[in-house]
């Protein structure tokens, strides 16, 4: 992450998030840097939606949408950062993840999706992503997450379940509903701290690989 971005950062993030825009390691040891999306995302946020397979903007539409109209770009890039939020997973300037949340009017709730890059996905950032999220959100006065995620969606459905929240969930149609509290409880911190203490020994056994004897 060169000093231009991360002074971007600070200046565009409000003070009550500034902390949540650090770099984080990946379950293979890739270090992304996650951050509030900014209205400057917008040309990278388009790039990014246009290198989606089919499969994962279906999965996050729930129909076909192969580009982003203006109206959209907008909406998605200008947020509040209070009652609307993204994070976007940035690896060398490159978007390659966003998540957000928008809270339903006049409650405690916001509904919350993630789409990742299709080269980045399986590897934690959703969860990283997850993670940033209820912080913030949590900060901001929402204490619960809603989603629905087609039933196939196996990976989604994995980010919430094993997040360490009490995930409750209803089928119908072929999707899925979930609902969890995102109060940081013991047993949540517990399956987080327990998460980057395997990312970080993920990073250390690629790096010795890395570092290893080459041919004699």
């Amino acid at each position: 992450m060169i000093p231009a971005e991360q002074d971007d950062d600070v200046r565009a993030v409000p003070g009550h998030l500034a902390d949540l825009a650090r770099d984080e390691q990946t379950k293979g040891g890739v270090t992304v840097h996650l951050r509030p999306i900014r209205p400057d995302d917008a040309a990278r946020l388009v790039e990014f939606h246009k290198g989606l397979s089919t499969r994962s903007v279906y999965r996050r539409f729930f129909f076909v949408h192969p580009s982003l109209s203006p109206a959209e770009v907008e909406r998605f890039t200008h947020v509040d950062y209070v009652d609307r939020l993204a994070f976007v997973a940035v690896d060398d300037l490159r978007l390659v993840a966003v998540g957000r949340y928008e809270r339903r009017s006049e409650t405690t709730e916001a509904e919350v999706a993630f789409v990742v890059a299709d080269e980045y996905q399986r590897d934690g950032i959703g969860t990283l992503l997850l993670e940033h999220l209820a912080e913030a959100a949590w900060r901001s006065g929402i204490t619960t997450f809603v989603a629905e995620t087609l039933a196939e969606n196996r990976d989604m459905l994995g980010v919430f379940f094993d997040s360490g929240f009490p995930v409750t969930s209803t089928s119908e149609s072929g999707t899925i509903s979930v609902r969890f509290p995102i109060e940081p409880t013991d047993a949540y911190e517990a399956a987080r701290a327990s998460r980057h203490t395997r990312s970080e020994r993920g990073a250390e056994r690629g790096a010795e690989r890395l570092d290893g004897p080459g041919p004699t």
